[in-house]
Formats: C-alpha cells, structure tokens, sequence
C-alpha cells in the first residue's frame, strides 16, 4: 500500500495520523484524533458543494498532513507540563528504595487510593442503576433517549475518571471528550453506534470495577498509614512519657521488649521502614491502576 499518497477521506486522514503518533501515549493520541475529526468534519458541513476529496485537499494545504499535525502534538506535548516530571526529568534521588519519600507520584497515588473507595462506590452506584433503569424503560417510548442520556453520562463520567486519573498518578488521559456522532443522525442509528462502540462498555466495566479496586486500594491505604503512624507516634510518645502504649499480649517476650528504651527505637525504625514501604507500594498501585485506566478508558 501506498502511504505516501495523500488522504481523500476523514477515515483515511485520522488512520495516517494514528499511524504517525504511534509510540506516543494513547491519551496524546485519543486528543489529536478528537481535534482532527472535529476540524475536519466541520470543513466538511461548511463546504456541502464539494466532495470529501476536494475539502481533504485543501484541509491539508491550510491544517497539515497527518505527519506534521503529529510533530506539532508530539513537540507541544513535550513543552506542556503535566502533574509530575517525565521519566526522563526525575532525580536520581528518586530511584532508589529511600528515595520515594521525594517522589511525588508516590503521594499522588496514596492520594488516589484513599480516594477510590468514594468514588468507586459512586460510579458502582451510577453503573448499576442506570443499566437497570435502561433495561426497564426499553419497553416504552422514553427507553431510546434515557439509554443515549446514559451513554453519555458514562463517557462524562469516564472523561472526569480520566482527569483524576491523570492529575493524580501522572497518566496522560485524554483531555477531550470524544467527538460525537454527526447531528444528522437518528435515534436509532446513535444508539446503534453507542452499543457497537467497545469503549462504551469497557467504560462501564471500568466504572463497575473501581468498587472491589476501591475497597481494596481504601483499605491498604487506610491500614497502612495508621500502623506506620500508630507505630512511630506511639513509641515517641511512650519513649517521652515513659509509659508504653503498646501491647502485644500473645507474645509476652515481645510485649516486654516494646517497653523497653531499645524496644521503643526499633518500634520507630520499624514504623520509618514501613512509611517506605507504603509508598513503594502506593507507587506500583499508581502504576498499574495507570494501565487499566489507559486500556478501559481511552478510545482510539
């Protein structure tokens, strides 16, 4: 095939763009797709006279090839700065075990995993009774417009994900919603289009999912941050006051050693140790939450 050979359609110029952004994150891509569909169909309705190749030639005169409309993204999306420093940008400081406690992803994720349980509870919430009250309105007259409100509402909900998402774990998310289907449409043919859309249901897999993720992420975050702290507050506490308020009953050995002055310094160690460790793990929570969010949410 031919690549060279200039697009004479919408589909063709948005494949030749998706092409040339390849290796660029889905989140950069998904936008520049948006953007380009948008301005093209728009050149299309203000010029009903001519056909589809005639407006293509002149769009790429005046808005760019695909190849070039990729450039100016990449280089724009490496002069914007995002929530976090590119990997490229992060001290080295930050790449070891103790050097987490300077990175800022860390925080950002612990901060989203505290958040997950509200959020998760309200998109479950959201998910569930909008699909049964789709199913049951589907019988009468208002099914086609409440399913397309719903539909939408999804994506709304998806994008606003994807914005927490991206401001909180350093995951380029898109920034546009998807561009919605042409005015000329039926009511019939939009929700045709909704149901064969893949990311209208990965969306409301992802949105279902964020309950167990929540309570999961809610409860290691909760747990954690209260035994590190419990840990390092008791033990200064009790170091200054000379009254220990830890109790390990089972263990009588132990108990007695965290009443004790070196007892006491261990238990803070242990507590330091473990503030490491919870924002490691916060971090590779970020992480792998970040590639979910990418492989349900973004629509290319």
């Amino acid at each position: 095939m031919n690549t060279d050979r200039p697009p004479d359609t919408v589909r063709s110029y948005l494949d030749a763009l998706q092409r040339a952004l390849k290796g660029a994150s889905p989140g950069l891509i998904s936008d520049a797709l948006t953007d380009a569909e948008e301005h093209l169909r728009g050149e299309l309705a203000s010029n009903p006279e001519r056909s589809e190749a005639e407006v293509l030639a002149s769009v790429v005169e005046t808005y760019g090839t695909p190849a070039e409309i990729a450039e100016e993204y990449k280089s724009m999306e490496t002069t914007i700065n995002g929530p976090f420093p590119k990997s490229d940008m992060v001290p080295e400081r930050h790449n070891g075990f103790f050097g987490v406690i300077g990175d800022p992803t860390a925080y950002g994720a612990l901060m989203y995993m505290l958040l997950s349980l509200a959020t998760g509870i309200f998109y479950f919430v959201w998910t569930v009774c909008g699909i049964s009250m789709t199913a049951g309105f589907s019988i009468l007259i208002i099914g086609i417009p409440f399913a397309l409100l719903f539909v939408g509402s999804v994506r709304v909900l998806s994008h606003v994900e994807g914005r927490i998402v991206e401001s909180l774990l350093g995951v380029r998310m898109p920034r546009r919603l998807p561009a919605s289907t042409t005015s000329d449409e039926n009511l019939l043919t939009r929700i045709k289009d909704a149901l064969l859309d893949i990311r209208t249901w990965s969306s409301m897999f992802y949105l279902v999912l964020m309950l167990p993720l929540g309570v999961v992420y809610f409860t290691t975050a909760v747990v954690g941050i209260a035994l590190t702290f419990s840990l390092i507050g008791g033990s200064i506490y009790s170091l200054v006051t000379g009254h220990s308020r830890i109790q390990i009953s089972d263990v009588p050995w132990l108990d007695h050693l965290f009443h004790t002055a070196p007892g006491l310094v261990l238990a803070i160690v242990i507590g330091i140790f473990l503030l490491f460790v919870i924002l490691h793990l916060a971090k590779g929570v970020g992480w792998l939450h970040g590639r979910i969010a990418e492989l349900l949410l973004v629509r290319l």
